[in-house]
């Protein structure tokens, strides 16, 4: 972290060199990454890793966000640990094919996301991109907060004091943190989301059960088609989401990657991919194992699916410890996601757009983040707000803009103008294109449910 009198210094030093602070910044974080890479000892070797890793496996864990938790948890306590631990094991390959794509495009065109819209396909689609984007990230805040303010609420923290300390939180880390120190204290944040696989060792689940499942995979009987691809359609939601392109890509430009790093860009995405499942599974077989079966489980909420799990095997210690990882992933996802807006608005309005910027020289670039998290917060304070319906229509709603975000970032990746050497393999597009298709028959068939009400 920077100290006042080294702000001082990089500022004069940046001032002499006539380079912007915030890229003078990230030049001497490229220079320890230089020194490390031609380093050839083993330890130095862990040090470049350690040094370059972030942005994936922070993009993927932020991705198990507060709704997320929510959903997964509804979703093992609706339909147990039959159809949806092989489907979520399907969606760890997906999450990487999709945000691997974002590290070659950010490293290869040193630009993000929505600059690469806004210009190269005009400003109607970058406007269109844009507002996507912020609506779907303001829609998706709203469930970060209400994790928060429903996990601390176990510990007797009220909702106002939950959701105004996380959002204090949220703008004190954007504003006054430099884009390293930034990254390496949200990962400690994001470590928190761990808290959930313990308590699948805790719950004693049948394993055969889980291995079963794989060999009896089958959509589940005795529920609606409707509210099957509902939940189909929130869990690939939680998966891959229209804010999680943005992120990566614009967090890669700014960590300051090249194409030398995108090996070590890849391997961070893969782990954060792989981490992601397994966390997202352990909540399913959680849930499955100690809520499905009860009467009335497909209609628990979060807040009575947390007391049945205090009555059951798990205890409080272990209720405790699921509340404490249901409001650390509303507010590692908040972090991201309100870093995501502010990055995008950015690009979009070429602004200056770096986290290693002062408040005072790039103030539109952090209040577009925060004026959409101070947004998010109110609707959450509102009284008698649907928390709980409200959390599942945001994972839907990310899942419907998907495909637009997916197209695009398609045809960024298969411009060889603009990626050289570095365009989307046939199998990449084959993968991707299969995605996408995926994306949209689940979407129309949730629409012919919709009109049908089948």
């Amino acid at each position: 972290m920077f100290k006042t009198n080294q702000i001082k210094e990089v500022s004069l030093n940046a001032n002499m060199l006539d380079i912007p602070e915030d890229k003078y910044i990230r030049l001497l974080d490229r220079w320890k990454v230089y020194q490390l890479r031609n380093n050839s000892s083993l330890f130095r070797k862990f040090l470049l890793f350690l040094t370059l890793v972030g942005p994936g496996i922070l993009v993927m864990i932020a991705d198990n966000d507060a709704g997320g938790v929510i959903t997964y948890a509804q979703t093992g306590a609706q339909y147990g640990i039959g159809f949806f631990i092989p489907f979520l094991i399907l969606m760890i390959p997906v999450a990487y094919i999709v945000q691997e794509m974002t590290v070659r495009l950010g490293a290869v065109t040193k630009r993000g996301h929505a600059e690469m819209i806004w210009k190269r396909y005009g400003k109607f689609w970058g406007a269109f991109s844009l507002f996507d984007l912020v609506v779907a990230n303001i829609l998706t805040l709203i469930t970060e907060f209400i994790g928060m303010a429903t996990g601390l609420k176990v510990f007797g923290v009220p909702a106002w004091l939950s959701v105004i300390g996380g959002f204090v939180v949220v703008s004190s880390v954007l504003i006054f943190l430099k884009y390293y120190t930034w990254e390496r204290i949200a990962l400690w944040i994001a470590a928190g989301n761990l808290f959930f696989v313990p308590l699948v060792i805790l719950a004693h689940p049948d394993w055969s059960k889980v291995i079963s499942s794989f060999a009896t995979w089958h959509i589940p009987h005795g529920s609606s088609f409707s509210t099957f691809i509902y939940i189909i359609l929130a869990n690939l939601g939680t998966t891959i989401a229209p804010w999680m392109l943005f992120f990566q890509q614009s967090s890669v430009v700014d960590k300051g990657l090249a194409k030398i790093d995108i090996p070590q860009g890849q391997l961070d995405t893969f782990i954060g991919s792989v981490i992601m499942g397994i966390v997202a599974i352990s909540i399913v077989i959680l849930t499955g194992s100690l809520v499905f079966g009860l009467p009335g489980a497909s209609g628990f909420d979060i807040n009575h699916i947390m007391f049945v799990l205090s009555k059951s095997r798990i205890g409080q210690i272990g209720t405790d410890l699921f509340a404490l990882g249901l409001a650390e992933a509303g507010l590692i996802a908040a972090i991201a996601i309100t870093a995501s807006t502010s990055w995008a608005t950015g690009e979009a309005l070429d602004l200056e757009r770096s986290i290693n910027s002062r408040f005072s020289k790039a103030l539109p670039f952090y209040l577009s983040g925060i004026l959409s998290s101070a947004l998010a917060a109110t609707v959450v304070l509102i009284p008698h707000m649907p928390l709980g319906l409200l959390n599942l229509a945001v994972q839907v709603i990310a899942t419907i803009f998907m495909p637009a975000a997916m197209l695009f970032l398609l045809m960024l990746l298969n411009d060889k103008e603009i990626m050289g050497d570095y365009v989307n393999k046939p199998w990449q597009n084959i993968a991707a294109f299969t995605i996408v298709g995926i994306l949209i028959i689940a979407n129309m068939l949730y629409g012919y449910t919709v009109m049908f009400h089948k």
